[in-house]
């Protein structure tokens, strides 16, 4: 399944936010940022450097791989409807992210508003990648 790699992408104003609350993670190593069915801990943005987001089956083949860009939000979902993560996220080395935990993300959202309507701006992009991807699974 391939999706759109920028349907990750967050708008600046939101991604200023975020990190004005955030850790830096720099990463000398490959880093496990967060596992498919765990519960989510915060977010992570993706500032500089390559991560690749993975989907396995229940049998454990991989499903989907995706680069996340610079400027991607990884985790939203999960963080969102505080449910397990549906994707791996693996943070190549050299990368560097910010992290914004759940406690602070939730701070943010409920004193500024607006910014919720940017966070289901970037669910409804990765909803509408993930729908086209399985277009065209479908069709083959």
């Amino acid at each position: 399944m391939n999706l759109d790699p920028s349907a990750f992408i967050a708008d600046p104003e939101l991604i200023e936010a975020l990190e004005a609350r955030s850790t830096t993670i720099s990463c000398g190593e490959d880093r496990l940022l967060f596992q498919q069915g765990e519960a989510p801990a915060g977010l992570y943005i993706l500032d500089h450097g390559e991560t690749v987001l993975t989907m396995a089956s229940p049998t454990g083949d991989e499903v989907m791989s995706v680069q996340a860009p610079t400027g991607s939000l990884l985790g939203l979902p999960g963080l969102v409807s505080n449910a397990p993560y549906t994707l791996t996220a693996i943070a190549r080395t050299g990368a560097r992210l910010s992290f914004i935990s759940r406690e602070d993300f939730t701070g943010l959202i409920q004193a500024n508003p607006p910014l919720g309507i940017k966070i289901l701006q970037v669910l409804a992009a990765e909803v509408r990648s993930a729908r086209s991807a399985l277009s065209t699974l479908k069709a083959q």
